[in-house]
């Protein structure tokens, strides 16, 4: 195992959406992955889930060896069955043509039957914990946006690294994910990455001052190591990378977007599903 923490610069990470969470789009998902590297980004992001999004990593750790080093590579895998998610990491790791992880994750947590099946003795997490023992990856976590409550739980019971949640201006509006979650994972020890930032571009609104950046730094106000995003070009990892550089969103600033989130927050909760 070669492994380490989360990069701590810069606060963002390519997320494995945008061009990445595709088929047959070589070029661009390769460009926008090169544009992160030469912009000091560290943190990728992936999942098993994602189209070709693992198959474009693996093309590019291939082709460059040398730059793999130094990389926190992420993915995720959705199966809740211990044999399940064993397939998935071989596969991940195969397509990915590396041969550890820094991070895998338990992937979308929903509902307290699901918590409950992963949990149990043919249940993934058996699995997840193996893979850490024996190195093949670095660190172990779970991901949700739909539940807070469950996701707060598994945070709680289990002995994960890392927990993946919403961080944008309409959770804290709805509560549970910015302040249940973010409490049980700091008691825990746990690390917060933020995702969901820009909302699948849904929540830009450039006339209104509302722009990637302005997001980018309301999430990296909050207690998070890193924020991903997804990316469909070099220009938006560009503009990823600035608003690292912008640093958290002032205080009075961030209240003032939250304010304008308001009336139209449950909308746009289309992640948690019915609210």
């Amino acid at each position: 195992m070669r492994t380490s923490g989360i990069p701590d610069r810069p606060r963002v990470g390519l997320g494995g959406e945008g061009a990445l969470r595709t088929t047959g789009r070589d070029a661009g998902a390769i460009e926008v992955i090169t544009a992160a590297l030469e912009r000091g980004i560290r943190y990728f992001d992936s999942a098993r889930a994602y189209a070709d999004s693992e198959v474009y990593h693996g093309r590019v750790w291939s082709e460059r060896p040398g730059r793999r080093d130094g990389v926190f590579l992420a993915s995720k895998s959705a199966s809740r069955s211990y044999p399940g998610a064993v397939t998935d990491l071989k596969m991940t790791l195969g397509r990915m043509r590396t041969d550890y992880l820094d991070l895998w994750q338990v992937h979308d947590l929903r509902t307290r039957p699901e918590l409950r099946e992963i949990e149990g003795p043919n249940g993934a997490l058996g699995a997840f914990i193996e893979a850490k023992e024996s190195g093949l990856v670095g660190q172990i976590g779970v991901t949700g946006h739909h539940d807070p409550a469950v996701l707060a739980e598994a945070v709680e019971r289990w002995p994960v690294d890392t927990v993946l949640l919403p961080v944008n201006p309409v959770e804290a509006v709805l509560g549970g994910f910015l302040d249940r979650v973010m409490e049980a994972a700091e008691a825990a020890g746990v690390v917060p990455i933020g995702m969901k930032v820009l909302g699948r571009g849904t929540y830009l609104a450039p006339d209104g001052g509302i722009t990637a950046e302005v997001l980018v730094r309301y999430a990296l106000s909050h207690p998070v190591r890193v924020a991903i995003a997804g990316c469909d070009t070099s220009d938006h990892v560009a503009a990823l990378a600035r608003a690292a550089s912008g640093g958290p969103l002032d205080p009075g600033d961030a209240e003032a977007l939250v304010e304008a989130f308001r009336p139209v927050a449950r909308r746009l909760a289309y992640y948690r599903g019915v609210l």
